[in-house]
């Protein structure tokens, strides 16, 4: 196959881009050395990689067709050549969304498949669809030799699907985010109510004989205040609801346009405000590395003592122990709980049986229409890929030209760390609402294409607190529904024609920022960052020119500049057995004002932080997560 297949356009950007023709000072980069592997693309190594190009571009509709791949069969190719293709059903599925299928496929129902037996039918099949109960591990996408062009994930989480081999082997994966969200955000409304009324707890007390009328005296839901923690489809829809009931309701959502919130009749708060003065919490957030165990002891410790809790998203955002003793002592008045960190729960569980704890066993989407939707909405994700049609709902990305990646792989990791510092410097309520990326380069804009480096600082910025998954298929759809304009500008820089970039920038425009110096003088939080010796650096943040590796984590202190302060944040580390990996510092002028970069491979305890924040000289820091 030709190599310049793989190199087509996949979608053309709709974004705002701007080349500018100004000249900068010469180019510090050298002695750059390309990494071999990114996360999302690695081991390319374990297949040919021909026949994974051939996979992902027959799906994409950008291979060659007098193209052949070596080893390929005509039954790898069934269904591409005029036959129908196989799609297998692994699980239930609605017949709404079966009969779709029908209409263009061959369909095999086969459930409660075992692994192997899994493997064993795969290999004859162009399509997949699963629910949550199917694991599609590396082994089945091997087993698939090559014709396995799409999963189908029918709902939302795709946990049980292995991206990486998915990628690896030209395998799409789609999933159906949307068809559940009415049924979702009616179940936490139900849950809502039937906590505050203690309708399950009377239910039971009732059909047991008892009739114990003021023992389930409940509190009224008007004119209370419901924090909805992340105000996506499900908590928008939420909000809604409960606005109609008479609650005030405030959200907490870093990517929330204000204005849309402003329609509903919601306030944008941030997360410390939404848990202090929230009579009613309900859960709508992701789970991700942020947001694991994000309600613990601390969190609850700042809420107001009652407040009661739903949770509809995510098991794994509570601390399930510390809720546990955050009921036991009063400060949470009551739970209700539609999802767990383990489902089923262990049947002794302290949470499950706790006698102020309402529980269902995962039913957000359980409803009929849901149920229909969602089949309906899987079936044609599928059917639009394998017709060779990019789905918005795609979680993993095709390949890329070997030699354009390899080229591009250093940066790649930049610009997605770049995406993931920004984010964290961002505080408050109001949301994100414009990223510019400043790309300086020596190249013109035909032999600059920067589609993967916007998709990895889009994925930088989105992923840490959001499920979503951000990839060269999905990043301008995710950024556009998310309400995340992105520009980009291409500065001509006097460098190295050979090296594609010289340093990326990427700003935030009409935000808080946690860390004020990270504020350039035109008012937005502004980092830049180069790739030197093959590694990912940070070279700027606001005015101050720093450099530091972007490895492990990063604590960035603003000071005033004297002696000593190096050591006396390196033996305030040292001495929580923090190490300390490198350290970088940039000033304005001498004994002004200077920013501290310090590389931790740990994460400090707040301890930690709270002696460094101390310090009389430290101005301010912040903790930053890479």
């Amino acid at each position: 196959m030709a190599s310049s297949a793989c190199t087509k356009p996949i979608f053309p950007s709709s974004f705002s881009l701007s080349s500018s023709s100004s000249s900068e000072s010469k180019s510090k980069l050298s002695h750059v050395s390309f990494v071999n592997t990114i996360p999302i693309y690695r081991k390319l190594s374990h297949a040919s990689s021909s026949k994974r190009s051939l996979a992902v571009n027959s799906v994409l509709k950008t291979v060659d067709p007098t193209a052949t791949s070596v080893g390929s069969s005509k039954s790898e190719d069934v269904g591409f050549l005029g036959e129908k293709p196989t799609i297998l059903v692994s699980e239930k599925l609605g017949e709404a969304g079966l009969k779709v299928l029908r209409s263009v496929g061959h369909v095999e129902c086969a459930y409660e498949l075992s692994q192997e037996e899994l493997c064993t039918k795969i290999s004859c099949c162009d399509a997949l669809i699963v629910r949550s109960g199917t694991k599609v591990t590396r082994e089945v996408f091997e087993a698939g030799k090559g014709r396995l062009k799409v999963v189908g994930r029918a709902g939302v989480g795709i946990d049980n699907v292995d991206l990486q081999a998915a990628t690896e082997f030209g395998c799409l994966v789609v999933n159906a985010p949307t068809a559940n969200t009415i049924a979702a955000a009616e179940h936490g409304i139900a849950l809502l109510a039937a906590m505050a009324r203690n309708i399950a707890q009377a239910d039971a007390s009732t059909k047991a004989g008892k009739w114990q009328r003021s023992k389930y005296v409940g509190v009224s839901m008007v004119g209370k205040t419901l924090a909805v923690m992340g105000f996506g489809k499900v908590g928008s829809e939420v909000a809604r609801r409960a606005k109609g009931l008479g609650m005030h309701v405030i959200a907490h959502d870093p990517y929330a346009p204000a204005d849309r919130a402003r329609a509903i009749g919601v306030e944008l708060v941030s997360f410390d405000q939404a848990i202090a003065t929230a009579d009613f919490i309900s859960l709508h957030m992701p789970l991700t590395a942020t947001t694991n165990k994000i309600f613990n002891d601390d969190t609850f410790a700042k809420m107001k003592k009652g407040v009661r809790i739903v949770n509809v998203a995510r098991g794994g955002v509570i601390d399930e122990d510390a809720l546990v003793r955050a009921l036991d002592n009063g400060i949470v008045a009551q739970a209700a709980l539609d999802v767990f960190t383990e489902e089923p729960p262990s049947k002794d569980s302290k949470l499950v049986q706790h006698e102020n704890v309402t529980v269902t066993p995962h039913l957000g989407a359980s409803t009929k229409e849901a149920q229909e939707g969602v089949a309906i909405e899987i079936a044609e994700a599928v059917l639009g890929a394998l017709k060779g049609e990019l789905s918005a709902t795609a979680v993993n990305a095709p390949m890329v030209a070997p030699e354009v990646l390899s080229e591009l792989a250093p940066y790649v990791v930049l610009a997605e760390k770049l995406g993931r510092l920004a984010v964290q410097l961002v505080s408050g309520g109001s949301g994100i609402k414009s990223v510019k990326v400043v790309y300086r380069s020596a190249r013109g804009p035909d032999d600059l294409d920067t589609r993967l480096l916007r998709a990895m600082v889009t994925k930088g910025i989105i992923e840490p607190i959001s499920n979503t998954i951000v990839n060269l298929v999905n990043a301008d759809f995710i950024a556009k529904q998310k309400g995340l304009r992105i520009s980009e500008e291409r500065v001509v820089v006097d460098s190295s024609p050979e090296l594609p970039v010289d340093s990326i920038q990427v700003q935030i425009s009409s935000v808080n920022s946690k860390f004020a110096s990270a504020i350039s003088e035109g008012g937005h939080i502004s980092i830049d960052g180069k790739v030197k010796f093959g590694e990912p650096h940070l070279t700027c943040v606001g005015s101050f020119d720093v450099d530091v590796s972007l490895q492990g984590n990063l604590i960035l202190c603003r000071q005033v500049d004297q002696p000593g302060m190096i050591g006396r944040v390196g033996n305030i580390l040292g001495e929580q057995n923090v190490n300390v990996s490198f350290m970088s510092v940039g000033r304005t002028s001498r004994r002004k004002q200077a920013i501290m970069a310090i590389g931790v491979d740990e994460e400090p305890n707040k301890q930690a932080l709270d002696n460094i924040g101390a310090v009389p000289a430290i101005e301010e820091f912040v903790f930053l997560k890479l």
